[in-house]
């Protein structure tokens, strides 16, 4: 049993392909369908999973696509990102440690926007921690994974495949029930539950990222 909050990437999990820029396709969440991406550049995600981050070539939305190419070889992999007073890394090795971490709630399948997001956060210094598989896996001590208990505050990404996710909805409730802030990023049309009707609610829907992003920065910071 692993009870480090980030573990490490598995490359195979992701897979590896060319990386001829004109080449590389990512789905666009504006024009809701697969483009070529302009000005591809080779990432690491706050998780150290493996990515390119580039522009929609029809649209200029910010696109993403997991995976790792050769150009990943140049860069130097970041440790992951654990909340405070967490367990020591996977093979006891360092991990970043920060005391306000933002918990992003999503579905499997939004996770490549989840990681757009992360990303997003990351670069203007605020730190998350994504569900993974592992809070599922575990079965921690008090009931609940330490994530749930340390971040101090929840990005909803919502869809209608959320709304039925039983780990999307737990941590949810778990929230709730503890007071901390939610926020949504509402990602495609969907009935809100209850839970999250009073909740700010920033829509990803349309074509307007940049300013949606803005405003959902100002919530979580304000």
């Amino acid at each position: 049993m692993n009870d480090s909050f980030d573990h490490e990437y598995d490359d195979d999990l992701y897979g590896e392909y060319e990386d001829d820029a004109d080449d590389i396709e990512a789905y666009c969440m504006t024009c809701k369908q697969k483009t070529v991406m302009d000005d591809p550049e080779p990432i690491w995600t706050r998780r150290g999973a493996p990515g390119m981050r580039g522009t929609c070539s029809i649209c200029g939305t910010v696109v993403f696509r997991m995976g790792r190419t050769a150009a990943h070889g140049r860069l130097k992999r970041p440790q992951p990102v654990q909340v405070a007073e967490s367990p020591a890394g996977a093979g006891g090795g360092k991990v970043a440690r920060h005391t306000n971490v933002t918990y992003i709630n999503y579905s499997v399948s939004d996770a490549e926007f989840a990681e757009i997001l992360a990303e997003d956060l990351g670069r203007i210094g605020i730190h998350t921690w994504l569900a993974g598989s592992d809070v599922d896996d575990v079965h921690w001590a008090t009931g609940v994974h330490p994530a749930l208990v340390e971040c101090k505050n929840m990005i909803v990404v919502l869809s209608p495949l959320a709304i039925r996710a039983t780990n999307v909805g737990e941590a949810l409730q778990f929230f709730v029930e503890a007071r901390k802030p939610v926020v949504v990023a509402q990602l495609q049309p969907s009935d809100l539950p209850d839970a999250l009707r009073r909740k700010p609610r920033f829509d990803f829907t349309g074509d307007d990222y940049k300013q949606q992003f803005r405003a959902l920065v100002q919530a979580i910071t304000g």
